[in-house]
């Protein structure tokens, strides 16, 4: 095998993120957003003896305590489908005594898949630190018709009733302006619920950063008279959209808005061939009634292995 580090060449990296249906974390894109911001960022590719390029590893860096170098690969590193369990055991324990970073240093992988998906094998000599992350995962390949008969029932009744309410009007499209006003109003809401997440300045970085930034996300919004009353935000990478942020104000959660603009950014990203949406995370404990609406459509949840070390 030949690993390097780096100076990659980032248009290979791209169509096999792609391919392979990887997640936000590990994109290109991703990467040179948060570098951009000051995160230290590194990445690796992974070739065979036969030149087939076999994973690809992004790791967000920091340092610990002064003099520890934490890195930590979330959701991934991303596979080549044919690379067997003994192969990624190998490639993880190559990236952990090969990563560019001072000594005393702690590599974390959460592997992109179930737990009951990943072979022990691949995980022999790594111990589990932490609890795997939940998401819902929706196949847009499937056809709108198909996609509507999974929805719960009563996910379906709010839909039906907002797509029959003629005063709402509902909007899909790559805004810039839209985009940062709804950024602002999650700054309101992280202000006012006390929670945290990646900085705003992210997302506007992660669009500059891509090859087409009109491809790179979309914004839905619901408009009735003169008022926006919701919006959703999603990021897009190859042929995966992922769920960024959502908000809507009374009358919007009154009218079933969020509803009507997931549906509609379904049908605009299934247009845009997109494969794949991943309506991110899930917790039924400290976020109830967003794990209830994302449950609802019907998707496939997912917890992810854990992270190991």
């Amino acid at each position: 095998m030949k690993m390097s580090w780096d100076a990659l060449p980032a248009a290979e990296w791209v169509q096999f993120h792609a391919q392979q249906q990887g997640a936000l974390q590990q994109a290109w894109a991703y990467g040179d957003a948060l570098t951009s911001l000051g995160v230290v960022m590194r990445r690796a590719m992974v070739w065979g003896d036969d030149g087939r390029l076999l994973a690809v590893a992004q790791f967000m860096c920091k340092r610990v305590l002064g003099y520890i170098s934490l890195a930590s690969c979330t959701r991934g590193p991303v596979w080549h489908p044919q690379v067997s369990p003994v192969q990624r055991a190998a490639i993880y324990k190559l990236l952990r005594q090969s990563i560019p970073l001072p000594r005393l240093k702690v590599v974390l992988f959460s592997p992109d898949r179930p737990g009951d998906q990943v072979d022990r094998a691949e995980t022999r000599g790594m111990s589990r630190v932490m609890t795997g992350y939940a998401t819902v995962l929706l196949d847009l390949t499937t056809p709108l018709a198909s996609l509507k008969a999974q929805l719960e029932g009563k996910w379906r009744n709010r839909l039906t009733k907002a797509l029959a309410n003629e005063k709402i009007r509902v909007h899909v499209q790559p805004s810039l302006k839209r985009c940062e006003w709804l950024l602002g109003k999650e700054l309101d809401q992280r202000e006012a619920k006390k929670f945290h997440g990646l900085p705003t300045d992210f997302v506007q970085a992660y669009i500059a950063a891509a090859a087409e930034p009109r491809q790179a996300f979309v914004v839905a919004y619901a408009e009735l008279g003169k008022n926006t009353i919701a919006g959703m935000l999603f990021l897009i990478h190859g042929r995966v959209a992922s769920y960024h942020m959502g908000w809507a104000d009374d009358q919007g959660r009154q009218l079933n808005a969020h509803n009507v603009l997931l549906w509609q950014a379904m049908a605009y990203l299934q247009d845009m061939g997109i494969e794949v949406l991943d309506l991110g995370g899930v917790n039924t404990h400290d976020l109830p009634g967003i794990s209830r609406f994302k449950l609802g459509t019907g998707g496939r949840a997912v917890t992810l292995a854990g992270t190991y070390f």
